[in-house]
């Protein structure tokens, strides 16, 4: 990766404090502001149950890919610095937050930086609030041999909940962060 090749990454985007919509669209649209980010492709959003954690509030998810020349820890730490700017606090695993963004792909490749990054993300197939999400903007994608498509299949069963949203919801909404600076 020099720099100047483009690659396709695809993201996770959730949270279940605040205004949460608005902390997804800014995020996206942080994202689409980088001249080493383009064609961004977005799923719907989906209220989830709460995972890992269970005793908290519903969570709003949503997946993107990406072209983008960023190198993968770059683009994991741009994310990281999207958080922090929203206020992401870190006191529980799985507890509540205002935004979690998650690297889940960057090509093909596989990369194991503990306490740092893993690629792929390796809860995608227990996630039904990754799966479904991403199968619907990239359902050919193949984790473990299968396909996003068939592995999101093994989760329908009502509990993931498809939000009514325009197609480019992120791009419209006008977020309540729009006047700060972006990271």
């Amino acid at each position: 990766m020099n720099g100047k090749d483009r690659f396709h990454a695809w993201v996770g985007l959730g949270g279940n404090l605040g205004h949460v919509m608005d902390s997804m669209a800014y995020a996206l649209q942080c994202f689409d502001r980088r001249t080493d980010c383009s064609d961004i492709t977005v799923s719907s959003v989906y209220k989830t149950p709460p995972w890992g954690k269970t005793d908290q509030p519903w969570f709003l998810n949503a997946c993107a890919k990406l072209s983008t020349e960023m190198e993968p820890v770059t683009l994991l730490q741009f994310g990281l610095d999207i958080e922090n700017e929203m206020e992401r606090r870190r006191s529980e695993k799985w507890g509540p937050r205002t935004l979690d963004i998650d690297l889940l792909f960057y090509e093909d490749l596989k990369i194991s930086m503990p306490d740092r990054l893993f690629l792929p993300h390796p809860e995608v197939r227990r996630r039904a609030f990754v799966l479904i999400p991403l199968a619907e903007i990239s359902p050919d994608l193949i984790f473990e041999g299968k396909t996003i498509a068939s592995l999101a299949e093994e989760f329908e069963d009502g509990q993931i909940i498809k939000c009514p949203t325009e197609k480019l919801w992120w791009k419209n909404k006008l977020s309540s962060y729009s006047d700060q600076g972006s990271v």
